[in-house]
C-alpha cells in the first residue's frame, strides 16, 4: 500500500518534475495573470488549482511557508520564482525567458 504523500511531499514532486509550476486559485485575479503571461510567452504551465484541490489548504500553507507570499506561486526548473509580482519584474527585466529556456519549457 502506498504511503499517502505529505503537502510538502506533494509540492516538491509536482515542482521537480515539472519545467514551470504554478499553484492557483481559479478565483484569483493575480494568479489569472500570471497563467495569462506563461501561456501567452508560448509556456505550457503545470497548474495547480488549490481551490479545486483536496489537500488545497495544506498544499497553501506549506507555500506560504516556503515564500511568504500569497498566491499564485511560480516554480520554474524546480525552484521557487515566486508570485505575479517577482514574474513580471523577470519578464520585464529580461530575465524570464533565459530562465524558461533553461528549465526547457521554451525551445526558441
Amino acid at each position: 500500500m502506498m504511503k499517502e504523500m505529505s503537502p510538502y511531499e506533494m509540492v516538491q514532486q509536482v515542482t521537480s518534475s515539472n519545467a514551470v509550476v504554478v499553484f492557483s486559485s481559479t478565483h484569483c485575479c493575480m494568479s489569472t495573470v500570471a497563467k495569462r503571461l506563461l501561456v501567452g510567452l508560448g509556456v505550457g504551465p503545470t497548474v495547480v488549482e488549490l481551490d479545486h484541490h483536496a489537500a488545497g489548504p495544506a498544499i497553501h500553507a506549506v507555500l506560504y511557508q516556503l515564500s511568504g507570499e500569497q498566491l499564485p506561486a511560480v516554480f520554474v526548473g524546480g525552484k521557487f520564482l515566486g508570485g505575479v509580482q517577482t514574474l513580471m519584474a523577470s519578464h520585464i527585466n529580461g530575465t524570464l525567458i533565459p530562465l524558461l529556456k533553461q528549465a526547457g519549457a521554451l525551445w526558441l
